[in-house]
């Protein structure tokens, strides 16, 4: 009980939901603040706890207008199922949220008029979160998805791509039916933001992916998928075709014909421990 009490104290808030509470406090709109604010807090929670029960290394819980990242230090190599659990952790709690308001009015404790407020920002925040944009859930789900089938930085670029995409359709949705509203412009403007920032740390993120499974920290035996490698490839070139889920048994040819086999671990060695960064596969075939 002590651990999951102690998320509360990793809880933090994004300077954007304080810029919407602002604006909230300034308009007058103190019942919509408070509900905004217990669906998000409740919303990022179930994230956080489910992360918690699978023993994730959660870093802190950054609570946005529509939304929140628990920040965890695992990189990519948790199994699938833990990942999809704690995605969809989120959104899941705005049903017990909606059953919690409904009793809450039935029992006449929550007037008609808030509970349909509550209602309101409850779908809202549930249906924006599930928008194929990083860093919102949808956009978790569709990185995801595109790690099943195409290495981890190939899935990169195309969640970044995608995310993009379907952020100017958001914005252009925006400008046609709700052009002055400044609370989707200021969550556009964060989105666009999380993007680029997330774009410029695509490397960096990808070679703590590397690290870790080179330390071994997965805490179960992935699948075995071969990586057939050409003799005459970079050791960096075979590392770039890596997914997520699953582990590399190197199937090295020369002349369209195997000639050995490699663990994977032997070529994250080679690259990491002993700095052979611009090393060919075939070097590796006599050193071990």
């Amino acid at each position: 009980m002590n651990n999951f009490l102690s998320l509360f104290m990793k809880i933090h808030i994004h300077p954007v939901l304080w810029c919407v509470i602002a604006i909230s406090i300034a308009t007058a709109q103190f019942k919509n603040l408070l509900f905004l604010f217990l669906i998000v807090f409740i919303h990022e929670m179930g994230h956080a706890v489910c992360a918690h029960f699978f023993s994730w290394r959660i870093k802190r819980i950054m609570l946005f207008p529509f939304g929140g990242v628990a920040e965890v230090d695992e990189h990519g190599n948790r199994p699938e199922k833990e990942e999809l659990f704690v995605i969809l952790a989120g959104p899941a709690m705005h049903l017990p949220l909606q059953l919690a308001g409904y009793l809450l009015f039935l029992a006449g404790i929550l007037p008609s008029a808030d509970y349909e407020l509550f209602t309101f920002n409850n779908v809202t925040i549930f249906l924006f979160n599930l928008l194929p944009i990083i860093p919102l859930d949808g956009g978790k789900l569709l990185f995801l998805g595109l790690s099943r089938y195409k290495p981890y930085l190939t899935a990169q670029h195309g969640a970044f791509i995608l995310s993009s995409c379907f952020l100017l359709v958001y914005m252009l949705i925006a400008l046609m039916f709700s052009p002055l509203q400044l609370n989707i412009w200021l969550i556009s403007g964060f989105l666009a933001y999380s993007i680029y920032r997330e774009y410029k740390q695509r490397h960096y993120s990808y070679m703590r992916f590397l690290l870790e499974r080179y330390y071994g920290k997965q805490p179960a035996v992935p699948p075995l998928r071969p990586l057939i490698a050409s003799s005459e490839e970079t050791l960096l070139q075979v590392l770039l075709r890596f997914q997520k889920g699953c582990k590399h048994p190197i199937v090295v040819e020369e002349n369209g014909k195997k000639i050995t086999q490699l663990d994977e671990n032997e070529l994250l060695h080679a690259y990491f421990s002993e700095k052979r960064v611009n090393a060919k596969v075939n070097e590796l075939l006599y050193a071990y």
